[in-house]
């Protein structure tokens, strides 16, 4: 079998590993069930495998949907057999930080269980997780340790993968301090964790916090005064997420990754420059976290950027993509669960 060809129907110079390319599942068991035997993935030896090709999951396996631990388990036996790679997801960080002692604040963790200022927000959305895992303590430690093992971002052979934001300067930041193979240490959980205050949060400095934020979580910036929208799950919000990956969108309109009954109310004025990263590598890069329209249909950001998130735990499939060596992606390798 000859290499697969490029973008240009040109066989590649390198010979790359294919992957499938998972979204966020959010326990949605029988939906990543489906997925899996649609892209030609079977049951064998205990977990799903394909003869010749890799799953690789974006991470946000938990919270919101029926079926968490049988979500954990099946993802965790993939990566276990070496039929599939998984990165960490910001839901992932959250359970580890939920579960993870606060040092400094005896009695207190590391993610608060509840706090004055968000009261029980953080439970709410933890909800699902816990109902299957706080009375069975072993497995609950036992999970919170395998979500540590997982890498902040993938870079692979002509693809990365990373939860939400392919932020290259932060990474670099970040490298010196991780555990071998990109993956966060306990003292580094913990500088993660702490917020700073407002007035450093939007300044260009890296730091911990904010790096693992944006890898995790994206990109967000203060709207100016006076601004607001409400998120999906109908909370207010005064800080939006951007187009990362796009260097010209250079306006709060431009910029926002909202709807645009939303974005249409955002002034024209300019956002700050260190927000515009843009994405300039010759690997595409898969994200995830977006929570995209359900009944949109799948297509890459960009030729260089594509989203796999699209609200599989709020009625909508959950969706892959399948590469097979492209450095330019393409709207017809998307799979969806529900085609």
């Amino acid at each position: 079998m000859g290499k697969p060809p490029d973008e240009g129907g040109r066989p590649s110079r390198t010979a790359h590993m294919s992957y499938d390319v998972i979204g966020d599942i959010h326990g949605e068991y029988d939906k990543l069930v489906a997925l899996l035997a649609k892209l030609g993935y079977r049951e064998t030896g205990g977990t799903w495998r394909h003869p010749a090709r890799k799953a690789l999951f974006v991470g946000d396996f938990i919270d919101r949907g029926p079926n968490q631990v049988k979500t954990v388990n099946l993802v965790r036996s993939m990566t276990d057999a070496g039929s599939a790679l998984a990165v960490m997801g910001n839901h992932e960080f959250n359970a580890i930080a939920w579960f993870t002692p606060d040092p400094a604040n005896p009695g207190e963790f590391l993610r608060p269980h509840f706090s004055e200022k968000y009261g029980s927000k953080n439970r709410e959305q933890h909800a699902a997780f816990l109902a299957e895992v706080e009375a069975r303590p072993g497995l609950h430690k036992e999970i919170i340790e395998w979500f540590l093992t997982l890498p902040l971002w993938l870079d692979l052979p002509g693809l990365r993968v990373v939860h939400a934001c392919w932020h290259q300067p932060f990474m670099e930041h970040l490298r010196p301090k991780l555990r071998e193979g990109d993956r966060l240490t306990y003292d580094l959980l913990i500088e993660a964790t702490r917020e700073p205050p407002d007035e450093q949060k939007d300044t260009p400095e890296p730091s911990t916090f904010k790096a693992t934020e944006a890898l995790l979580k994206g990109i967000e910036i203060p709207l100016p005064s006076g601004y607001s929208f409400r998120d999906k799950d109908g909370f207010p919000r005064s800080r939006v997420r951007v187009r990362w990956w796009d260097g010209e969108a250079d306006t709060y309109q431009k910029a926002a990754l909202l709807g645009r009954e939303w974005r249409d109310r955002l002034p024209a004025s300019a956002v700050p420059s260190h927000v515009r990263i843009g994405y300039g590598g010759e690997q595409p890069v898969v994200v995830g976290h977006y929570w995209l329209p359900p009944d949109g249909r799948p297509t890459p950001f960009s030729e260089k950027v594509a989203c796999v998130d699209y609200s599989a735990a709020r009625g909508g499939p959950l969706v892959a993509y399948r590469w097979t060596g492209e450095s330019i992606l393409r709207e017809n390798n998307f799979v969806t669960s529900s085609d």
